[in-house]
Parts: structure tokens; C-alpha cells; sequence
């Protein structure tokens, strides 16, 4: 994860961000439980480039109702790749890329400070934290981490990192005070499907690790056992979402499901051995 740095401006040398110099990019597949949410917030957007992946729902028709946006596509091979190619070959020409999930929902207050944002030539991003939802309704917290998602074009290189990427940025990235909304709205069947071929790229991705260069908490799920349990504890417990009723309990459970199938892939992997 990019470590944030806090920097002094020099207003003198400093230019503002001016939104129309910002272009939105999300990636899709079958997205249409979110991706109007996401589009109506961006209206003051220029142009928003959505790169989407060959999707067989009403994704690509929402899309088309919004004419601030433009819609290339491209079959998925890897989150990096789809990462690089929206970003890199899509003819962006504006100064500033705002990185976007379909289930991200951009609120006033995010955009009111971006566009007050006067950066200093060296500041390559800004870093956002997020308020995880769970149909509509807010948790007070979550294992969602906070990611570098405005940032110079040319300034950031996605990396493939288990079944996800990451977003490495070339300077100082600066954290902002307001956050996204993630809100998914995708049924539980296809949460479910997605979460299968996730976990088995990260069972990939631990077994290939040396040990020395895991995590505590993947320490743990490499243990094929106290994963879902630790997660379990640590969302209620820790992170008090046992006090958010059902939205805080399903959350927890998705999240302990998640774990319980990359045990699952795990083990699987030593039964093969």
C-alpha cells in the first residue's frame, strides 16, 4: 500500500485542479446494479471512460443514457492489464485520472474538496478512504483499505496482486479528508461466484510467497484454519460492526466466507500435493 505523505504547499508554484481536467475511469462487466448510481454523480465530468469487458446485461445500455460517456471495449484477462489498458490506451489527454470501481458512489463533499485541491508540481495522487455499504446502508467501519485514487496520469504503474491490482505511484501521494461510498448492489449468487475465483488467486498468490514477506493476517489464513475465525472476531469485535445490525452481521459474513473459501482452495492444494 502507498504510504501517504503530508507535504506543505507553495501556493506560488501550485496550480488548481480544475474538474473538467479530470477523467473518471471504471472498468465493468455486468454491472447494471450499479453503474447508473456511479454515472450520476459524475455529471460534471468531461468525459468519464468506461472500459468494459464484454458484458451480456444492461450495463452497456445504462451507460449509453449518459452522454458524458464514452464506452470502449475489451475482454478481461487480468485487473492490471484492463488497469493499464484504460488508463494508457483509451486517449486520455487530460492531466488528472480519477480510478473508479462501478459500486464506488462519488459524493458533494469528495468533489467539492477536489475541486478546491491546489497540488504542488510534485504530488503525484491522492489517497481515499471509503465507507463501505451494505445496500445502502453505512458501516462504521470495514477491512476496505484506502486506496491512491486521483493521480497524474503517467505518475502510477498497476501491478497484479493476487486476484486484484495495485496501484503504484512515482511521488508523494496526499490523503484527503472525505470518502467514497462502496455500496455493491450485485445479487449473492454472483458475489459468490466472484469470490471462487478470487480466493483461488490469492491461495496462489500466499503459497507463492516466502513466508517472511507475508502479512500477519495472511500468516493466519495460511493456516487453513484461524482465518475466518480471526476475521470474524476482528469485524465485530474489533471494528464494532456487531453493532450494526444486520448490515454489520452480513458484511462480517461475507467477509468470513471469503476466508473460509481460499481455505477451502488451500486445502484443496495439499490434497493435490
Amino acid at each position: 500500500m502507498v504510504q501517504a505523505k503530508k507535504l506543505t504547499y507553495t501556493s506560488h508554484i501550485a496550480a488548481s485542479i480544475v474538474l473538467t481536467d479530470i477523467t473518471p475511469v471504471i472498468l465493468t462487466y455486468n454491472e447494471a446494479a450499479n453503474i447508473g448510481r456511479i454515472l450520476e454523480r459524475l455529471a460534471w465530468a468531461r468525459e468519464v471512460v468506461v472500459v468494459d469487458s464484454v458484458s451480456t446485461d444492461e450495463t452497456l445500455a445504462i451507460a449509453d443514457r449518459f452522454p458524458n460517456v464514452r464506452v470502449v471495449s475489451r475482454p478481461f484477462d487480468t485487473h492490471a492489464q484492463q488497469w493499464r489498458f484504460a488508463t494508457t490506451e483509451t486517449s486520455i489527454a487530460s492531466d488528472w485520472i480519477l480510478r473508479l470501481d462501478a459500486d464506488y458512489i462519488m459524493e458533494p463533499a469528495l468533489r467539492d474538496e477536489i475541486a478546491a485541491l491546489v497540488p504542488t508540481p510534485e504530488v503525484a495522487a491522492y489517497q481515499i478512504g471509503f465507507t463501505y455499504c451494505m445496500d445502502g446502508r453505512p458501516l462504521r467501519a470495514s477491512l476496505y483499505p484506502s486506496l491512491p485514487v486521483l493521480f497524474r496520469r503517467g505518475r502510477g504503474a498497476f501491478v497484479q496482486d493476487g486476484h486484484t491490482e495495485k496501484l503504484r505511484i512515482d511521488g508523494p501521494v496526499v490523503p484527503l479528508a472525505n470518502r467514497l461510498l462502496h455500496d455493491d448492489r450485485k445479487t449473492t449468487e454472483r458475489w459468490l461466484q466472484s469470490q471462487s475465483r478470487y480466493q483461488a488467486s490469492e491461495a496462489e498468490k500466499l503459497i507463492s510467497r516466502p513466508w517472511s514477506e507475508l502479512s500477519w493476517p495472511d500468516r493466519l489464513r495460511c493456516t487453513r484454519v484461524l482465518g475466518p475465525i480471526a476475521v470474524a472476531v476482528h469485524c465485530l469485535f474489533v471494528k464494532g460492526l456487531i453493532f450494526d445490525g444486520t448490515a454489520g452481521l452480513l458484511y462480517t459474513a461475507q467477509r468470513v466466507t471469503a476466508d473460509l473459501i481460499l481455505s477451502m482452495h488451500l486445502l484443496r492444494r495439499d490434497i493435490a500435493k
